[in-house]
C-alpha cells in the first residue's frame, strides 16, 4: 500500500469511528422499568447521552485529532498516535462503566421522572433493566478507536509530509522572495518588483 494511501486511509478510519461513537451516544442503552407510586410502573428509555455523557467529548476531540493529524508531521503523528489510543480506551471505559452499572448510569433520567433523588432509592425503583446492543457498540468503537491509534503509531513514519501550502516562502538569490505577496510588499516599500 502506498503511503499516501496508507495515510488516507487512517484518516478515514479515525473519523468514521468518532462518527459512529457520536451516533452510538445518541441512541437509546437502557429500558428500565420503573416502580414509582407502589402499583404504578412506567418504561423510561435511556439514550447513552445520559448513561454516557462523556463519549460526546472523547468523538469531537477523536475529530479534531483527525484533522490536526492530516497536517502534522512525523514527531507530532507519533503523539497524536498515543493520544487517539488514549481516546479509545477512555470510550472503552466509559461504555463499559454503564454497562456494568445500568441503574446508576441512568440515575439522572430516574430521578427527573420520579422526583426521587439518591443512589439506593433510584436502585429500590427500579425493577428491571433492558440493555439495547448500543452501549456494547460504543465499546466496540473505542477498541478500534484505540487500534487506530496504534496502528497511526506505528507507520506514522512511512506517511507523506505536508504539502508545499504548509511549508515557509523559500527565499531567491539577493534574499528576495518569489511570491507575488513579496511584490506588493516590496511595492508598498517604495521598491520596485519589476527592477530585478
Amino acid at each position: 500500500m502506498s503511503p499516501r494511501r496508507l495515510k488516507s486511509m487512517t484518516l478515514l478510519a479515525g473519523v468514521l469511528a468518532s462518527a459512529l461513537t457520536l451516533l452510538a451516544w445518541t441512541q437509546e442503552w437502557f429500558a428500565l422499568t420503573v416502580t414509582s407510586t407502589g402499583t404504578s410502573v412506567a418504561t423510561l428509555s435511556v439514550a447513552g447521552s445520559t448513561a454516557a455523557p462523556d463519549l460526546s467529548a472523547l468523538s469531537l476531540a477523536g475529530f479534531a485529532l483527525v484533522a490536526a493529524l492530516a497536517i502534522s508531521g512525523p514527531v507530532l503523528r507519533l503523539a497524536f498516535g498515543i493520544l487517539q489510543t488514549a481516546i479509545g480506551i477512555g470510550i472503552v471505559a466509559s461504555g463499559l462503566v454503564a454497562i456494568g452499572s445500568p441503574v446508576a448510569s441512568s440515575a439522572s433520567a430516574v430521578t427527573k421522572a420520579t422526583g426521587v433523588s439518591g443512589a439506593a432509592s433510584v436502585a429500590k425503583l427500579v425493577t428491571s433493566v433492558s440493555p439495547a446492543a448500543w452501549p456494547w457498540i460504543a465499546v466496540a468503537l473505542g477498541a478500534v478507536t484505540a487500534l487506530i491509534g496504534l496502528f497511526t503509531i506505528f507507520t506514522a513514519r512511512r506517511w507523506p509530509g505536508a504539502t508545499k501550502r504548509y511549508e515557509p516562502v523559500l527565499l531567491e538569490e539577493g534574499g528576495e522572495s518569489a511570491s507575488p505577496v513579496s511584490d506588493w510588499d516590496q511595492l508598498s516599500g517604495g521598491g520596485d518588483p519589476t527592477s530585478r
